[in-house]
């Protein structure tokens, strides 16, 4: 893993104690707010390695929490969480999970409300900063730190050609695209991150192409 500036190593403004296990849990929640687009009503979060066994010392519960309530890593609202959940009608189970994974800092979080759900899982890397590795069964890569986009589209010839397309008319730089599906000519998923921020325009013109099914806005 590269490090693109000195705060990737010494981590974000954060409320404390761990960068890893608080800062990042908190970004996991807002980025998952994020993708669901809207508060959720319930969630249920899973977590594997180290954030099992010290997720109550190092605050990664009320961090989860307070990112599902759209509060950023130095909110001092984070240390009361718990509370303004409750005050918000959002529900949270949190599951101790024994199974050994890929990497200690894991987390699967499903959110959801009385018309969808949604499951992402995310590690926490250090310093504050996170990946979504998975979206609702579809592997990807997710930072969370750069402007980006998830679309998901059918899985149909020059569907990520006229993206990209569209992509470079609006002058757009993309620095990462991913692709993945779980079965050839059915739905696939598009993770694409850009160098800035990504205007309701842009967002408008790509659902106009062909066999785009949804296109969601994960940081601007």
């Amino acid at each position: 893993m590269k490090y693109k500036s000195v705060f990737d190593i010494i981590g974000p403004v954060m409320v404390g104690p761990s960068s890893s296990h608080t800062a990042g849990a908190a970004r996991m929640g807002l980025v998952a707010r994020n993708l669901f687009r809207r508060q959720p009503k319930w969630a249920s979060v899973h977590l594997y390695g180290s954030f099992a066994q010290t997720y109550k010392g190092h605050g990664t519960d009320v961090a989860i929490i307070g990112g599902l309530l759209n509060y950023n890593t130095d909110d001092s609202r984070i240390i009361e969480a718990h509370v303004h959940a409750k005050e918000a009608g959002l529900q949270v189970e949190f599951h101790v999970e024994e199974a050994v994974l890929d990497h200690p800092n894991t987390a699967r979080i499903i959110i959801g409300d009385d018309d969808e759900e949604l499951e992402v899982v995310a590690i926490s890397i250090g310093g504050g900063m996170i990946e979504i590795i998975e979206l609702n069964g579809f592997p990807l890569r997710l930072s969370g730190n750069y402007p980006a986009i998830v679309v998901m589209n059918n899985d149909r010839f020059g569907c990520i050609a006229n993206v990209s397309k569209v992509l470079a008319q609006y002058e757009l730089n993309i620095g990462r695209m991913e692709v993945s599906r779980k079965e050839l000519g059915k739905k696939a998923l598009m993770t694409i991150e850009v160098d800035e921020a990504i205007g309701d325009d842009v967002i408008a013109e790509i659902l106009k192409q062909p066999n785009i099914l949804q296109v969601t806005r994960v940081v601007d």
